[in-house]
């Protein structure tokens, strides 16, 4: 008999046990998150009355495995573009939250006597809130169309870079195994430089790939494709010193700019359910019941900290941001819970043995308990801020709406101001460009070269490569000027400060010179460099200005079309659509305060208004609600009028404050009862009935018959006198002698005959 390895065994009894737990969790509605632990904890070694995992590692690497694509998932939802229009709201409320769960996280761990990589860890979990839970917690709340979760949603997507981030931290933190400023500030400005890089480079190629290779990639082969580019990322960053995690999530986030980025999630989703099942059941095979009994007390008062913790500073840095203290008690109320991720930080803390083991069951117990706390806080968000309102002294409540309404009132940014930002972020792309050619060409061509040849030519093949490579970058860096500007039309505008753009100029100029002599000196010594390859390097940029613009241009243009492809495919499909909701989503500062805006809703299949008018549903008088626009199919009415139908799966945009929209809800939900019928396609058939003159239908109008009440049967035809009436009116009465011809389900028909 052929023996089973145990990779094959565990892996089958982990999947088992997974899906039996996943089943019962589903049937109570609880998150699957929790079903997976729980179901780790059935197959460890800590629970001797079940089956139990043989070999650990073989495990461990599934979870590893499953770790990678469950960033690589969040990569894909994730948008770079997204997260620089959230604006300043989301960021500062994320950064007052998470510093400061940092803070508390590790004077916690201090006080209770913890080392110091126990305590930093500690901070790292209670850092971020779980994406999953307060998802599903609004979703079953009906609070995805308020006002507040827009804000909580972009505090989830600058989180979800935070940790990612945060994991490479702490991995240099634990490698070093002490906190230097210095240290962590380098490996900060090395990740910047990495991420940057990666994401140009792969905007500029990835989606040129996949558009020239279309016809080819069918699901099979753009899955695998897609699973090879996660893994390769992930092989990259780890080769330069940071995590695979942090390779996936790159690349997953370049591929979510794609155009085949919803084909890639849909593809990848199953995949990231299976290994990421494996994953959070590896976690529960990591909980030893002794510890949490006997870390019970901690376990509270970590669970305690976090849920006041996380709703203090979260609702103190959505005040600080500019929001009115009604939507800042709802945002902070939604993300009192920990993160998913933190398993994830702490298993990265074991995994390179600097924290305890009762560290790790203590943030799950903690986790479990604040997952089933959160739905209530949201729900009693509202008694919550009235509480605060009768309690806090008045003139605090006075000073908090005024700052709210100033901060929806920015100052408009100087001409100046506007063209040297433009300038930087040109300066800042181009030079990592640059840089990256620069030391690709001196750590690894020269070296190459010399390997093989001798004399001056490796130094002079490397230069000339490095040059002729980074030539339109180098161009772009010195001379480029945003929205296509002349140099000279800045110069002489009244709109500008000349004497701050000069000191621009010369600050672009010398990055330039220093870049290019950074490779000169690699190659021919600094005393050459000086005198003859810098001066002679920029003459010939200046004698090629015009080829080179034109060369990076066609770059430049590549770049942008690769990074705006969902966009520009969107706007094709639905161009109407696209461009009323960009006037109508325009928020006004003015209303922020009284939380009106624009929801879509979509109109029920079987909803009681299918087919009635505007006019008669008076929804704007009886509710106060604002229909903006009906959009059906591909055809869009804005400012629809009177008479102006509902249809069943239009897009409806109604503008109103919460409190109606959430009683309008009731209204726009309500369907019609539908008599269900279990019988199938086959059992509808056509059966006649002939009138007698004994038939208690003679004499009655086909309304009054009951015939559809009493089989849900239509009547179709009547034949009467050798004549067919096809389609008959309600109100037409039987005769004697009539044939009538009726559809409906051939047993209840034969009961009616």
């Amino acid at each position: 008999m052929n023996h089973l390895p145990s990779l094959i065994s565990d892996l089958g009894l982990i999947l088992i046990t997974a899906a039996v737990v996943a089943l019962i969790f589903r049937r109570l509605k609880q998150p699957l998150v929790l079903g997976y632990i729980i179901a780790g904890f059935i197959v460890s070694p800590f629970l001797p009355f079940t089956p139990s995992v043989v070999d650990k590692h073989d495990v461990e690497i599934w979870a590893e495995i499953g770790v990678i694509f469950l960033l690589f998932s969040l990569g894909l939802e994730f948008s770079f573009k997204k997260l620089l229009k959230e604006g300043g709201t989301t960021v500062v409320t994320a950064v007052v939250k998470i510093v400061a769960m940092l803070l508390i996280g590790y004077l916690v761990g201090r006080l209770l006597g913890w080392n110091n990589m126990n305590s930093i860890f500690l901070g790292g979990m209670l850092s971020t809130s779980s994406t999953i839970i307060i998802l599903k917690s609004f979703d079953e709340l009906g609070l995805k169309t308020k006002n507040f979760s827009r804000i909580v949603f972009g505090v989830l997507i600058i989180e979800d870079v935070v940790i990612v981030l945060l994991m490479v931290l702490l991995s240099t933190i634990a490698v070093t195994q002490h906190v230097e400023g210095g240290e962590l500030l380098f490996t900060v400005a090395k990740l910047a430089f990495f991420l940057i890089l990666w994401f140009l480079m792969g905007i500029f190629v990835i989606p040129t790939l996949l558009k020239k290779a279309k016809k080819l990639l069918d699901e099979e082969v753009l899955l695998i494709l897609s699973i090879g580019l996660c893994l390769g990322m992930a092989m990259l960053a780890s080769k330069v010193g940071f995590s695979a995690e942090l390779g996936a999530f790159i690349m997953g986030s370049i591929l979510a700019e794609t155009t085949r980025a919803e084909k890639i999630e849909h593809l990848m989703t199953p995949v990231k359910n299976l290994f990421g099942a494996v994953f959070f059941v590896s976690i529960g095979m990591m909980i030893d019941p002794a510890i949490i009994w006997e870390y019970k007390f901690i376990i509270l008062v970590i669970t305690i900290i976090t849920i006041l913790g996380k709703f203090v500073f979260t609702m103190v840095g959505a005040v600080l941001s500019g929001q009115s203290l009604k939507q800042s008690v709802q945002i902070g109320m939604s993300m009192a819970q920990i993160s998913e991720f933190a398993f994830i930080v702490a298993t990265l803390g074991m995994s390179l043995g600097v924290i305890s083991d009762f560290l790790f069951p203590v943030a799950v117990g903690a986790a479990v308990i604040t997952t089933f706390t959160t739905p209530y806080m949201i729900k009693y968000s509202n008694n919550v801020y009235n509480f605060i309102e009768k309690i806090a002294p008045k003139k605090w409540l006075l000073f908090i709406n005024e700052y709210s309404s100033r901060s929806d009132n920015p100052k408009s940014e100087t001409e100046t101001r506007k063209l040297v930002k433009s300038i930087a972020t040109i300066v800042l792309i181009n030079g990592i460009l640059i840089f990256a050619i620069m030391i690709l060409c001196g750590a690894f061509l020269l070296p190459a070269l010399n390997r093989s040849m001798s004399g001056i030519l490796p130094e002079t093949i490397t230069l000339l490569v490095g040059l002729v490579l980074s030539a339109p970058f180098l161009w772009a860096l010195i001379f480029s000027t945003p929205n296509n500007m002349s140099g000279v039309y800045i110069l002489k505008s009244e709109n500008y400060n000349r004497q701050t753009l000069l000191i621009v100029e010369i600050v672009r100029l010398i990055i330039g010179v220093i870049f290019v002599g950074y490779l000169a000196d690699k190659c021919f010594g600094t005393k050459i460099a000086v005198l003859a390859i810098i001066p002679a390097s920029l003459v010939i940029l200046i004698l090629f200005s015009k080829k080179l613009k034109y060369f990076y241009k066609i770059l430049e243009k590549r770049f942008m079309l690769n990074l705006n492809g969902r966009e520009i495919a969107a706007a094709e499909q639905q161009q109407p659509m696209s461009n009323i909701r960009q006037r109508l989503r325009s928020r006004n500062p003015d209303l922020t305060n009284w939380d009106v805006h624009l929801t879509d809703l979509v109109v029920p299949q079987h909803a009681t208004y299918i087919g009635r008018m505007l006019r008669e549903l008076d929804w704007r008088e009886r509710l106060g609600i604002n229909v903006v626009y009906i959009k059906r199919g591909e055809q869009i009415m804005y400012a629809p009028g009177p008479d102006c139908k509902i249809m069943p799966f239009d897009h409806v945009g109604v503008f109103a404050s919460d409190e109606v929209l959430e009683k309008f809800k009731s209204v726009f939900e309500a369907e019609q009862k539908m008599q269900l019928s279990n019988c199938e396609i086959e059992d509808i058939v056509v059966e006649k009935l002939c009138i007698y003159e004994d038939n208690p239908l003679l004499h009655k109008t086909i309304r009054n018959s009951g015939i559809r009440e009493q089989t849900g049967g239509v009547v179709v035809a009547i034949e009467r006198d050798s004549k067919r009436i096809l389609t008959p009116a309600a109100n037409i009465v039987f005769q004697e002698l009539d044939i009538v011809w009726i559809v409906g389900e051939k047993k209840r028909l034969k009961e009616l005959k």
